[in-house]
């Protein structure tokens, strides 16, 4: 599935993707790593496990993906690999709930991107795959990944302590979510009223 709004497309993760990903995540590693999911390591006193391989964790997504729990994209903006979206532990039976977890290239923060690829993926969500909540789990420190989902509408529910390991630790996580119910014109119009609004009052 690839979804489009504008210059910004969401598509399926691919192994040839390898060197622009590369690329784009060496540039940004100083600006990504406070936020990046680390594995703890099996002992208190134990090194932090390594990150897997490019292709190893590709494998895991399209694995995860097969099995109905992960739908994992790469963002593109005017045609060019620039971050990564991944809707994971995707829940059915009585909750129907996925979370969201993004990153983006330092170089387009603030044009929109990342609110748009957000918007569109929980719009699949909803009136495609049939999910009834998301969730977007985010560090309180972490101030632009969190007027991403202020930006468009994501209800703060909470602090979840020491909720992730990241970036070495155990980090506490503010929760913001949204249902179906809530968006029921979709979260992509939404996010295009209050841009034109902005625009109308700049």
């Amino acid at each position: 599935m690839t979804l489009a709004e504008g210059p910004v497309t969401l598509r399926p993760i691919r192994q040839r993707d390898q060197k622009a990903w590369r690329e784009v995540n060496r540039r940004n590693r100083d600006w990504l790593r406070p936020w990046e999911a680390t594995i703890p390591p099996p002992t208190p006193s134990g090194p932090v496990v390594q990150r897997p391989t490019y292709r190893q964790m590709v494998r895991h997504l399209r694995s995860e993906a097969n099995a109905g729990r992960m739908l994992p994209f790469v963002i593109e903006y005017e045609g060019r690999l620039v971050g990564q979206l991944t809707v994971a532990g995707i829940t059915w039976g009585s909750m129907c709930s996925g979370h969201v977890g993004y990153w983006v290239d330092e170089a387009v923060a603030g044009r929109g991107v990342m609110p748009t690829a957000v918007a569109m993926a929980t719009d699949h969500c909803f009136r495609t795959v049939g999910l009834h909540r998301v969730e977007v789990c985010i560090r309180p420190e972490n101030g632009p990944s969190r007027r991403v989902v202020e930006k468009l509408g994501f209800r703060e529910e909470g602090l979840r302590p020491r909720y992730l390991h990241i970036d070495g630790g155990w980090r506490d996580h503010l929760v913001y979510a949204l249902t179906a119910e809530e968006v029921p014109d979709g979260l992509l119009s939404r996010w295009r009223r209050r841009r034109q609004e902005r625009r109308n009052t700049a």
